[in-house]
């Protein structure tokens, strides 16, 4: 006879029991009580494998470099901010939110972005 499986076993998967997720959605409700699961998920997605390598993970709002990265990419492409200068600016704004955390999570960094530009449904 098979054992009856414990309640956990059968417990529904939810965003949050995956480690990687409730770590998003952790440090994103920290910068926003209201966050809704659903688009941090669809951030991961985005970001996909960059998320496994620990330097692509975070955002280094020190490196001029990877902002412009996130300039020319994340604003550009999938936000349609084209002005460089602007785009550059709204970055900024993201690093000086954050600051107080030193290894910035891209996701929440991506996540902050899109909702500063009222683009949340964009994912």
């Amino acid at each position: 006879m098979a054992e009856a499986p414990t309640p956990e076993a059968v417990a529904p998967k939810t965003p949050e029991t995956t480690e990687a997720e409730s770590e998003y959605l952790r440090v994103t409700r920290e910068y926003d009580a209201d966050v809704d699961p659903e688009v941090v998920t669809k951030i991961e997605k985005h970001l996909g494998a960059s998320l496994s390598n620990k330097d692509s993970k975070y955002v280094a709002c020190s490196d001029e470099t990877e902002l412009e990265t996130i300039v020319k990419g994340f604003m550009a492409k999938k936000m349609g901010v084209d002005d460089k200068d602007a785009a550059m600016e709204k970055v900024k704004a993201v690093c000086e939110t954050m600051k107080p955390t030193r290894m910035k999570n891209r996701v929440t960094f991506y996540y902050l972005l899109a909702k500063n530009e009222g683009k949340l449904s964009a994912f």
